[in-house]
């Protein structure tokens, strides 16, 4: 197994990036925990510059439970989860803050496919967005941090 160095955030970067992780919307984050939406936003940017610069919070929320930045999620008993091939694939581009047509070209699936694949994923995990998918993908363990730390080398 290849480690990577543990990321530390500064407390508000850490608990904005925490905010996000259940699909919570920034403006909810901010009035949670107090801060103007716009302050919220720049603790989010500094923390993505970060976590290896990624660009994208569901990259930053995969990065953080790899890196250990933020608290890992509790595992979820995935007896009853149905997840097919088709959307397992898709996992780790969203991971990695990847779109659909780009997902659709690495996959070379048609992009209206990705799409559909991708809401497809997002209902059958309970997921609200793309960062929360990467929670849930990480809880039923569709998702590991070697997955994570292999993208960022």
């Amino acid at each position: 197994m290849t480690t990577i160095a543990r990321i530390i955030l500064a407390p508000r970067e850490r608990q904005v990036i925490e905010g996000l992780c259940d699909g919570s919307t920034l403006s909810s984050v901010a009035q949670a925990l107090k801060i103007r939406e716009g302050t919220a936003a720049g603790y989010l940017k500094l923390a993505k510059r970060r976590l290896y610069g990624v660009s994208d919070t569901a990259a930053a929320i995969a990065v953080g439970f790899a890196t250990e930045a933020i608290d890992r999620p509790n595992l979820l008993d995935c007896a009853g989860l149905h997840v097919p091939l088709e959307q397992r694939q898709l996992v780790p581009f969203v991971a990695r803050g990847m779109r659909s047509a780009q997902m659709a070209t690495e996959l070379k699936r048609p992009v209206n496919i990705v799409r559909r694949d991708g809401r497809d994923l997002m209902s059958n995990l309970g997921a609200r967005n793309p960062a929360h998918i990467v929670t849930r993908a990480w809880q039923y363990q569709l998702l590991a941090a070697e997955q994570v730390i292999s993208w960022l080398r």
